[in-house]
């Protein structure tokens, strides 16, 4: 998951640990990291769109 630096992202990575999951943030003040995380975030939906299930994806037929 990628997230801003926002107040209300404060416990997503204490959240996530519940489910085995990491969070990445990007860096304080480096606005340029942004173009780079929704240009990754603009790939995955190109193969898994909004609303998809991931674990069913990875199931196989």
């Amino acid at each position: 998951m990628t997230a801003d630096n926002g107040s209300e992202f404060a416990e997503l990575d204490e959240m996530l640990k519940e489910y085995g999951s990491k969070a990445y943030f990007t860096h304080p003040y480096s606005a340029f990291e942004r173009g780079t995380n929704e240009r990754h975030n603009g790939l995955v939906r190109r193969f898994i769109p909004r609303g998809c299930i991931i674990a069913d994806l990875l199931e196989g037929p």
